[in-house]
């Protein structure tokens, strides 16, 4: 008998959620013709989050690999989705990321340096980059978005690396999750402390003693006054 292949875990439904971005549709203004004709979504779900995806906005975004939640250790996690408030869930599950369940691909130094490459390579140009870090089975990036739709940046982010990578591991197969988690900045006091957020997950979760130490991070290039300075 052929053997089914594993699936692999997924979001679950929020039935609330389709309420949720009716009631944001109402009270936000609507998005220009033009914006819809690139392809911006304004506010819509996923059938599990709400996601909010226009012109200007700083957003926060967190994509993960594929076993980042582990089928075989889903106990240690499965109670995390049941969270019912949004915000809490998702400090609780990137919480667990932390732990480094999985294979933690990203570990590796040359798919690393693929992924940094990758957010980089349009900066200034389709998206303005604010922050990231790679962490062994996760990135966070805060970007803010321009004339390219967000929803647009991160597919073309993990359609090119998950390629490149399957290639440096000589594997096949899926590479990362489906979907990611977004949040958009709702001022700079909430960017600022977003920011901090992502540049420290290093220390953080233990991998280095100072966030400047992190290989694969931007708080590396961080001046005395917290400026972002990337080489040219």
């Amino acid at each position: 008998m052929k053997q089914q292949p594993k699936r692999l875990p997924s979001s679950p439904h929020n039935p609330g959620v389709r309420d949720l971005v009716r009631g944001k549709r109402q009270w936000s203004q609507s998005l220009a013709k033009e914006d819809i004709k690139h392809g911006f979504l304004g506010w819509h779900e996923n059938g599990y989050l709400p996601h909010r995806d226009e012109p200007g906005l700083v957003q926060f975004v967190t994509f993960r690999l594929a076993d980042a939640f582990p089928e075989e250790l889903r106990s240690e996690w499965e109670t995390l989705l049941a969270i019912e408030e949004d915000r809490e869930r998702q400090l609780e599950l990137e919480a667990y990321l932390d732990k480094g369940r999985g294979e933690c691909h990203l570990r590796h130094p040359e798919i690393s340096k693929v992924v940094e490459d990758s957010l980089r390579f349009r900066h200034g140009v389709q998206y303005d980059l604010r922050a990231w870090v790679i962490m062994p089975n996760h990135v966070h990036v805060l970007f803010q978005v321009q004339d390219v739709p967000m929803s647009q940046l991160v597919d073309a982010w993990k359609g090119y690396t998950a390629k490149e990578a399957n290639k440096i591991l000589g594997r096949k197969g899926q590479f990362w999750q489906e979907g990611y988690w977004d949040t958009y900045m709702r001022d700079a006091d909430h960017e600022g402390r977003t920011r901090r957020y992502i540049e420290s997950n290093p220390a953080k979760a233990g991998l280095v003693a100072l966030s400047k130490e992190w290989p694969w991070g931007s708080a590396r290039f961080r001046d005395a006054y917290e400026r972002l300075c990337l080489p040219l």
